[in-house]
């Protein structure tokens, strides 16, 4: 699995002109889904994501968590994180999961973030969504289960 987590002031995530989530403070996470990934890289990812220290503390350091600053999770899908750019002018995506695993693992991802007590929002999987947010520092960081992926 492969994130893209953005620290962020609050996000919303829109299809055909509707919201479909929004949150407050806390991290917009884009999640994309390899074919090689397992049910391993699935609790690695929540748990690695929820508790990365990069909230402010009282002296604006990054050293709080998510769960130590109660912050909201918006998720949305996207498999174009696993385009390969390396060759030619076409991103090839066949290491991304074909869409009935990558939709099962996007959901069991939500599901262990909100077991661990994480307010959690959502885009709609397969859907051509409209992402928005206010960047927070800006802090963006890209998290993968695998080494090297």
């Amino acid at each position: 699995m492969i994130a893209v987590v953005q620290r962020v002031k609050n996000s919303s995530v829109g299809v055909n002109g509707q919201i479909v989530g929004s949150i407050g403070p806390g991290l917009l996470v884009l999640l994309g889904v390899a074919e090689s990934d397992s049910e391993k890289d699935i609790a690695y990812m929540a748990e690695k994501i929820v508790n990365l220290r990069i909230f402010p503390d009282d002296q604006g350091r990054m050293n709080r968590s998510l769960l130590d600053a109660g912050g909201q999770m918006l998720v949305v899908s996207q498999f174009t994180l696993l385009g390969d750019c390396r060759k030619g002018r076409r991103p090839s995506f066949v290491a991304a999961a074909p869409p009935e695993k990558a939709e099962a693992f996007y959901t069991r991802f939500v599901e262990n973030v909100r077991q661990k007590g994480i307010a959690v929002e959502t885009g709609q999987f397969q859907a051509m969504m409209d992402v928005s947010l206010v960047n927070d520092g800006p802090v963006t960081l890209i998290v993968e289960s695998k080494p090297g992926s």
